[in-house]
């Protein structure tokens, strides 16, 4: 490491490491390091001391370096800086198709899928792929989703990431219970409508999560594709791939509280009865930006049912 590094993080350590600004000071000393010969994880590494998340980190040198990289153009892009964004390129997953719903804004902000009319609130193109829907799901059917699972519901369990199978786990303090897919006439009718609306395979889908939430109860932030570093990640990959999209529905509008966050984005979805938010993950990797939670509730009770999506047929 070159004593630009230890220089470049004391002086990052003492500005920005409070508030993961990436400024053009970071970005150019990320390039000085490059063309310097460091290596990328020597690179990570002092950032990660001075004070730097990881993930904002390695989403830093990714952008700055092929940002560089197109700058340099073709040729004179061969050196060190090239080869360094090879490196972190290469710390990555492939990129995978994901569920998209065919939305373009020439369409309009309502969309009837199979006569059943849902307008689109917002809508995030990339980093991360983020959609809110209006009108998802009918306020009968939020009533009738939570009446049936009701008699069903017990402590919510997370993966155990080293089994594969399932546990409490302290971050998520609600009741919820699984539907399997197509068990109802209602449910059927639910997984068809999501399935058209983000153009991803019946088939591909895991059973409907029904949750409830009581007063000061949360999920904190979390992703939702599987982390191939877990042992048990393999076994549960065995059952259609990784996770790829959530479909997140509100079947009630609590007194206080309960909001969707994506913080690395900031972005705060608010829980509507009938509403829904969406969102993908080309790879199971932070750089989607899809680390989300679901805010204490305040006041009352927070009904939500959750689809995930897989990469193949879900077993």
């Amino acid at each position: 490491m070159s004593e630009t590094t230890t220089q470049a993080t004391q002086a990052t350590q003492a500005t920005q490491h409070v508030n993961q600004t990436v400024t053009d000071e970071l970005r150019k000393w990320i390039v000085e390091q490059a063309e310097a010969g460091c290596r990328p994880d020597d690179v990570l590494e002092a950032m990660k001391k001075a004070g730097w998340d990881e993930e904002i980190a390695l989403d830093a040198m990714e952008d700055t370096l092929r940002a560089r990289l197109d700058e340099l153009g073709p040729r004179k892009g061969r050196g060190s800086a090239a080869a360094a964004a090879a490196e972190v390129a290469e710390q990555l997953p492939p990129a995978v198709p994901v569920p998209n719903p065919d939305y373009v804004e020439s369409m309009g902000p309502l969309v009837d899928v199979d006569g059943h009319p849902v307008r689109v609130l917002m809508s995030m193109a990339a980093s991360p792929r983020v959609m809110i829907f209006g009108g998802l799901l009918s306020d009968e059917e939020c009533d009738q989703l939570v009446a049936q699972s009701q008699p069903r519901l017990a402590r919510s369990e997370t993966v155990d990431n080293a089994t594969g199978g399932s546990e409490v786990n302290a971050a998520r303090t609600s009741d919820g219970m699984f539907f399997e897919r197509g068990e109802t006439a209602l449910i059927d009718k639910i997984e068809k409508r999501i399935a058209k609306l983000v153009n991803w395979p019946l088939q591909n889908g895991e059973g409907i999560q029904i949750l409830r939430y009581r007063p000061g109860a949360e999920y904190k932030p979390h992703h939702d594709y599987f982390d191939p570093v877990h042992p048990g990640t393999a076994r549960i990959l065995e059952r259609g791939g990784q996770r790829v999209g959530t479909v997140v529905m509100y079947l009630n509008t609590p007194e206080g509280g309960g909001a969707t966050t994506f913080p690395e984005v900031g972005l705060v979805v608010a829980p509507v009865k009938g509403n829904a938010v969406f969102f993908s993950y080309d790879k199971a990797h932070p750089s989607t930006k899809t680390l989300h939670g679901g805010a204490p509730v305040t006041a009352g009770e927070k009904w939500v049912a959750t689809k995930w999506m897989r990469e193949g047929e879900f077993r």
